[in-house]
């Protein structure tokens, strides 16, 4: 009889007694030492990566370990759209309401002249409030106040610089009860991003602290938890697909967790296999949550996230991150891209560039009308063999001629970058075929740039196909070294690689080859045509 009680969260702040949850220790014990250190604190982070848990069991340890800290907890979350007489008296009620709690969680009493100053007193500015926290540092002797400001961007605009200045200047005035004595500012934006006078910041005092994803072992440790408390073992081929495809992000563990220890309906004394993954994982990719509202809210609001986007995606030239780049930055700030190990920008995890072709997909490319040849016979279905395998050397070469087929027309797709079509071309195809077999498509972004691989999973088989811009041939062949060595790592015999030639005259051109005892199937497509002259 199981006595679990414990779930997998994806909706706020996790409990650890009704949740699995990751300790991050070493994350923990990094912050708590910044604010040991009085350091004002400027941690920042997307939604959904579990930055209100993280900071609570930061105070918690250390109000655990030092009763002399004095944790108040704040959120701005409500106070966007209110007047700055009303922020700072909200602000004021907040702060008192606080101190009072953490007096009644000690079973202490206020001493009378706290309480009346408490009840007298009054924030309405940034100034008064410098002030407030100078009585109050009097009051509490001792004890190190130490502020978390949670949703720091809900701070009215009106607010933010003089509320930083003040915050500054209580920093630099090394008093001797400094008061608060630590400030942790949470937010998903920068406080560069954040409005104010950009001639000076007026809170350049400020200590960055980045909250990462988690790591392999984090990701280990948690479903270990699951499987003491109910017996049901994950395999380690499954928590390692987990991790590599959402590259450790708190949210996405959690949902591919929650929906295979509750939604898929596994017997408890059935282990977790990578079928099961695959079923998880297909319906994460094409599911509507917060999160993936998220994304595609973020990476619409600027047409020019979308050639930036395919652009770190797609070719070989890296892309710098640049966080000086408006446009790198807000991308940052979403989460949606990071630094790869030599400073050049990569997509967060393959789930995010699968939505991000998909958010990009024109519904219709107006081209649907020539996927197929005056002679086909059951169109999609032509492409699978007697045995109901799917024929990919037949299905891709109808594909160079499709292109072919459509000729300019390619270049008419309605909102897609001329550099990309191809690649949105062929995820369109092959997205459609795979829903007509009923089979499952999804990214696999392996190290290095350039090239996105599209695998497809029908009847137990398993179909790589490689996709990237031609530039030039030095980097064509290394493409296909590199494509055998993928299918040896994953115990395939045959590979697709689809290269978009785009010169002013491309070469259209199929070869078939062993390399590394691989077969690799090669096809170059060209995608520049012009539109025949009138004249012609």
């Amino acid at each position: 009889m199981l006595h679990n009680k414990r779930i997998f969260e994806t909706r706020g702040p996790v409990n650890a007694s009704h949740h699995y949850t990751v300790s991050r220790k070493t994350e923990i014990t990094k912050l708590a030492e910044r604010i040991k250190q009085g350091r004002y604190i400027v941690i920042f982070a997307p939604r959904q990566t579990g930055k209100t848990t993280f900071f609570r069991w930061t105070l918690d340890t250390l109000e655990a370990e030092d009763k002399s800290y004095f944790p108040i907890q704040l959120d701005f979350e409500e106070y966007k759209n209110i007047s700055l007489s009303a922020f700072y008296g909200y602000f004021h009620q907040d702060i008192c309401k606080e101190i009072l709690s953490h007096f009644q969680k000690r079973q202490l009493s206020l001493s009378e002249t706290l309480s009346q100053f408490l009840e007298k007193s009054s924030i309405t500015d940034h100034i008064s409030m410098r002030q407030f926290f100078e009585q109050l540092s009097l009051f509490l002797k001792n004890q190190k106040v130490v502020i978390i400001i949670d949703e720091f961007d809900g701070i009215p605009t009106t607010a933010v610089s003089d509320f930083l200045y003040s915050l500054r200047r209580i920093y630099l005035s090394n008093a001797q009860q400094q008061c608060p004595y630590s400030v942790g500012i949470v937010g998903v934006k920068n406080i560069t991003q954040l409005n104010y006078d950009r001639s000076i910041s007026p809170f350049n005092i400020q200590d960055n602290f980045a909250l990462p994803n988690f790591t392999l072992s984090q990701a280990r440790e948690f479903f270990e938890q699951y499987t003491e408390e109910t017996g049901q073992i994950i395999t380690e081929e499954v928590i390692e697909n987990i991790h590599k495809q959402t590259a450790g992000q708190p949210f996405f563990v959690n949902r591919l967790a929650q929906i295979l220890t509750e939604e898929l309906k596994i017997n408890v004394k059935e282990t977790i296999i990578l079928s099961h993954f695959e079923e998880a994982y297909k319906k994460i990719l094409h599911e509507r949550n917060v999160h993936i509202s998220h994304l595609t809210t973020n990476i619409r609001r600027n047409r020019q996230f979308e050639s930036v986007l395919m652009r770190i995606a797609l070719k070989e030239t890296p892309v710098s991150f640049n966080l000086d780049n408006d446009i790198i930055s807000e991308l940052f700030t979403y989460g949606v891209v990071l630094p790869d190990s030599d400073e050049n920008c990569q997509i967060m995890n393959p789930i995010y560039q699968y939505r991000i072709m998909r958010t990009f997909q024109p519904i219709i490319n107006g081209l649907e009308q020539k996927y197929f040849p005056e002679d086909t016979e059951a169109g999609f279905l032509d492409y699978l063999t007697s045995d109901g395998k799917i024929n990919m050397c037949e299905l891709l070469s109808n594909f160079r001629n499709f292109v072919a087929r459509a000729g300019y027309r390619i270049l008419q797709v309605p909102e897609t970058p001329h550099e990309f079509v191809g690649q949105y071309l062929l995820f369109t195809y092959l997205d459609t075929f795979v829903r007509q077999v009923r089979g499952f498509m999804y990214l696999e972004v392996r190290t290095g740039r350039g090239r996105m691989d599209l695998v497809i999973l029908h009847e137990h088989c398993k179909y790589i196909v490689e996709t990237k811009l031609w530039e030039g041939n030095k980097l064509y062949q290394a493409g296909k070294t590199q494509l055998a060595k993928y299918l040896k790592l994953e115990g395939i015999s045959e590979g697709y690689y689809v290269v978009f030639d785009h010169r002013l005259k491309p070469q259209s051109r199929q070869e078939d080859e062993i390399i590394e005892e691989q077969t690799i199937v090669s096809y170059t497509i060209p995608v520049i045509q012009e539109k025949p002259s009138d004249n012609k």
